[in-house]
Formats: C-alpha cells, sequence, structure tokens
C-alpha cells in the first residue's frame, strides 16, 4: 500500500490528500502539489538533514571571520564616507541579540591589523577558508536523499571561491545601498516630501536585506549542484528559505533576550555558543529550502525517464 492509499483512509487527512492531488503544478507536466509534497517530506525524513546541517555549521563558524577579514580589506578601497561605520552597523542588526560584543572585538582587531592588503597572506587565506565554508554548504545539497548529480572537486571548490567573492561583493553593494537611500529619505525630508523619515528608513532597509537575503539563498540553490539550474533562478525553495530565515531571526531573538541563559551559565563563551545556535539552525533551513527544490529536480527526472521508455 502506497503512503497515498495510506493518507486516503484518515479522514482529516484524506482531505487535504485530495485537495493537493488537484492542484498541479507549473513545469511538472501535471504533476500535482501532493507529488511535491510527498517527495519533500521524504527527502527531509531520510536525508539526515540535522547531521548534515551540523557540518554546514562548523564549516560557516569557522568562515564567518575570514570572510570579515576579506571584506573589511575590501572597504578601504570603496571611497562611499562613513562605509565602515555602516557596514559595522549593518552587521550589529543582522547578529542575533547579545553576540555583537564579541564579534565587535573581533572584527575592530582585523581592522587593527596592519597587514590587511590585498596581496597579504591573511587576505589570500580568508578566500580559502571563506571558500571552505560555501563548499561546505554545497556538500550538504550533495547528499540529498534525492541523489543529485556531483560534481569534480576542483570544479565544486572553482565554483565555492567564485560565489563566495559574489557574496561579499553583494554584502558590499547592499551596505552602500542603505547608506545611499538613507541619504535620499534624510534629502526628501528636508524638502517637505517625507514627514517621518525613520519610518521610511526602517521600512527601505527591510526591502534591502530581504532582496539580499533573496539573491543570496537563490545563489546558493542555483549554483550549489549540478542540476540546480533546472529551477528558476528566484526558486519556491528560495522563497521559502527567505521568510524562514525571517521568521526564525525574529523568534530566534526572542528566545535569547527572554529565555537563554547563556552568559549567566558560560560566560563570555555564551555568546559564541548562541551564535552557533543561529547559524545551525539557519544552516537546516537552508537545507529545508534546498530539499524543496530536489524534490521537483527528482520529479522531473522521473518524468524524463517516464517518457523516454
Amino acid at each position: 500500500m502506497t503512503t497515498e492509499e495510506k493518507l486516503l483512509k484518515i479522514p482529516i487527512l484524506s482531505w487535504f490528500v485530495k485537495l493537493f492531488l488537484k492542484i498541479k503544478v507549473p513545469g511538472l507536466e501535471g504533476m500535482s502539489l501532493y507529488n511535491v509534497l510527498e517527495m519533500y517530506v521524504l527527502g527531509i525524513v531520510r536525508g539526515a538533514l540535522t547531521a548534515r546541517a551540523g557540518g554546514i555549521a562548523f564549516s560557516f563558524f569557522m568562515a564567518l571571520f575570514p570572510f570579515a577579514l576579506f571584506i573589511l580589506t575590501l572597504i578601504p578601497y570603496i571611497t562611499i564616507e562613513g562605509f565602515q561605520a555602516g557596514f559595522m552597523d549593518f552587521i550589529h542588526q543582522a547578529l542575533p541579540p547579545q553576540t555583537f560584543e564579541a564579534v565587535d572585538s573581533v572584527l575592530n582587531d582585523i581592522i587593527n591589523n596592519k597587514y590587511s592588503g590585498l596581496l597579504s597572506f591573511g587576505f589570500i587565506m580568508s578566500i580559502i577558508l571563506m571558500t571552505n565554508g560555501i563548499n561546505a554548504l554545497f556538500g550538504g545539497f550533495e547528499d540529498s536523499y534525492h541523489k543529485l548529480q556531483t560534481r569534480s572537486m576542483i570544479r565544486q571548490f572553482l565554483i565555492s571561491m567564485a560565489i563566495s567573492i559574489v557574496l561579499a561583493l553583494l554584502l558590499l553593494v547592499t551596505v552602500a545601498v542603505i547608506i545611499y537611500f538613507e541619504i535620499a529619505i534624510s534629502s526628501f525630508k528636508e524638502k517637505g516630501y517625507v514627514s517621518d523619515d525613520l519610518f521610511w528608513i526602517d521600512m527601505g532597509r527591510y526591502v534591502i536585506v530581504l532582496a539580499m537575503i533573496l539573491i543570496t539563498v537563490a545563489l546558493f540553490y542555483f549554483f550549489g549542484t549540478k542540476e540546480g539550474r533546472q529551477i528558476s533562478f528566484f526558486s519556491p525553495g528560495a522563497v521559502l528559505t527567505t521568510l524562514l530565515i525571517l521568521l526564525n531571526f525574529n523568534i530566534f531573538g526572542i528566545y535569547v533576550r527572554k529565555f537563554a541563559q547563556y552568559n549567566e551559565l558560560y560566560g563570555t563563551v555564551g555568546t559564541l555558543l548562541v551564535l552557533m545556535l543561529f547559524i545551525w539552525l539557519n544552516s537546516i533551513i537552508l537545507l529545508l529550502g534546498f530539499e524543496l527544490n530536489a524534490a521537483m529536480i527528482g520529479l522531473k527526472r522521473n518524468i524524463k525517464a517516464n517518457n523516454e521508455q
């Protein structure tokens, strides 16, 4: 007996199954929403999601400060006034509560180092280490239950390096856009076009950061695997992940402020535990969104195989 037949025998679930069977997914040649959800849940249950997320989170954590070194090395070459302060403010708002203090000391230490030139050993190592973080994520994608095609190790590393550099540039562009947007809103207020500049600044920041997260996730999914380009760039998985990341940030912030006692139990080490937990949760979310795309790719593969028979 198939899973579908079992679910149809359960009174309440049978209604949802029949409804989802009627909804056809565009681009899947008549396959229903139920088929996608069944493949998706199967990938989550059998895909060792938390174990894969743990490996990704560790590599991301190791790549976090090398990534910061890469960014901070490029900042002196950017001629926008107040860019470094804007970048630090962006990081402050992007991190979960009670973690910026520990990160801030490390970032200031990097800023004060004299070896941070474009040809320095530290800068080159930062590229390699941040590439390793992206490479671990892509490796986690390839370990999906849906058995996607894999690339060679060298090709995967080169693509990971390219995506790492693109993400760094995307972050710099995002900070620059936020700075120019705030200047524009202040100018509009002086001319009387807007009355509450703080509302528009907060709203603009939110939209800009939302767009950055969506583009970042879409880059991961589109280039993360060999078959990733079979789905549109702004894929359903990318949209789902973006929404879950925003939800996680808000819920996790409430949890840290109201319930977590890491700093009282572990002192300053508690800050790193909070940061690691935050990265691990977002790693799970990245895999959840990817599994949705992988399920659709798997269905397309099955459809193609059936048509060739």
